[in-house]
């Protein structure tokens, strides 16, 4: 049993069983071949020669290559989960992971925009937009609908015309494991989008149009990058220490709504987390901006 044909298996069967992600299939086998190169210096040269010591000496190269705590943590998951499902099928005897711990990871408060600073972004694309050159009312409707939907980067990208509903405001979307969600907007972001669909025709190319949702200058579906390239650019003057891409106005969505007074599980439903552990996060990004509101305005703080 070698380990490319075993790992490559495992992935076909997570893909098709649980729809996972391009992105987190190329991660896991990113994964399990650093415990592969690793083994081979072992002298193991397959999955069935790998015991619990192998796992815990591998554990300890990453920590002292300065491996981060994340990233420690998911590549044992992936271990865990790689070998839990050869043990099921009777591929080896034993798991020799299912004692496997990694150092837990750290969970850093995302540091979000604030109002005004989200409200001062989409002020400068409007502007820009004011022309109807059918770029910058693109990239206007982009953020409108990051910030008003608190979508993920590739959530975005993979919307096409018919999951847009403008009468009711609504977009359905895609989530992480091919699950669907219908997600709100509010008015700014339908008068966004409203005006990108009108301007859209001219990013057409060919006869065979893209049923994307949001085109780049050729005509084609537009990708993660160039979604990433327009945000990073805008929030490159921003005092924040957090994400300056397209998540960053997804925490912000996510912060504000909360800051407002809704549900933390209405919150979740929105953003699409599996877990509610996930959503609470944001709600310790409240908490720290209302202790700072305390120590800079109390007179006994």
């Amino acid at each position: 049993m070698d380990w490319a044909p075993t790992i490559e298996g495992w992935l076909d069967r997570l893909s098709a069983e649980r729809g996972l992600s391009p992105h987190t299939l190329r991660a896991y086998q990113g994964d399990l071949g650093s415990l592969a190169r690793f083994a081979s210096t072992r002298g193991v040269t397959g999955p069935a020669g790998v015991d619990l010591e192998l796992l815990r000496d591998w554990m300890w190269s990453l920590d002292r290559e300065g491996v981060s705590r994340a990233t420690m943590a998911r590549r044992a998951a992936a271990v865990r989960g790689f070998f839990a499902a050869l043990t099921r099928d009777g591929a080896i005897d034993r798991d020799p992971a299912a004692r496997l711990r990694a150092p837990r990871a750290e969970r850093r408060l995302p540091r979000v925009p604030s109002r005004k600073q989200a409200a001062e972004t989409i002020d400068l694309l409007g502007a820009a937009a004011s022309e109807e050159a059918p770029l910058a009312v693109r990239d206007l409707a982009i953020v409108e609908l990051l910030y008003a939907a608190g979508l993920r980067v590739s959530e975005l990208v993979g919307l096409d015309l018919p999951d847009l509903d403008l009468k009711r405001g609504t977009v359905r979307v895609l989530g992480k494991g091919g699950k669907e969600r219908i997600v709100p907007f509010g008015a700014p972001a339908a008068r966004a989008l409203s005006r990108w669909i009108d301007a859209r025709p001219g990013l057409v190319r060919g006869a065979g149009a893209q049923p994307a949702l949001f085109l780049g200058a050729r005509g084609a579906r537009m990708g993660t990058r160039a979604v990433y390239r327009l945000v990073s650019r805008l929030l490159r003057d921003e005092s924040l220490s957090g994400p300056k891409g397209p998540h960053a106005f997804r925490h912000a969505a996510a912060t504000h709504l909360l800051d407002g007074g809704a549900d933390l599980r209405v919150v979740q439903e929105f953003l699409g987390h599996a877990s509610l552990g996930t959503t609470q996060l944001y709600t310790h990004v409240s908490i720290e901006k209302l202790r700072e509101g305390y120590r800079l305005a109390h007179p006994r703080a």
